[in-house]
């Protein structure tokens, strides 16, 4: 697999994360009970982060081989 293949797999695979994030968006702002809504809270943080990471993975890996592309500081290789 190459590091091209692998960034569609990232991309598709922050979209599922997006996707869940929104539902949990949904599902907060039905809960009653406060201790509910702070473990919706933060799954979503956590799912957030995980999306960030994906979507930035992403492009790191669609870009790795061309020049003068400026990577991003947080990834390395």
């Amino acid at each position: 697999m190459t590091l091209r293949e692998m960034s569609v797999e990232y991309r598709a695979q922050a979209q599922v994360l997006q996707g869940r994030i929104k539902e949990l968006k949904t599902l907060r702002k039905t809960l009653q009970e406060e201790e509910e809504r702070l473990r919706v809270d933060h799954r979503i943080h956590t799912l957030q982060l995980i999306w960030r990471e994906a979507r930035d993975l992403a492009v790191l890996l669609e870009h790795y081989y061309e020049r003068g592309y400026r990577r991003n500081g947080r990834y390395t290789l």
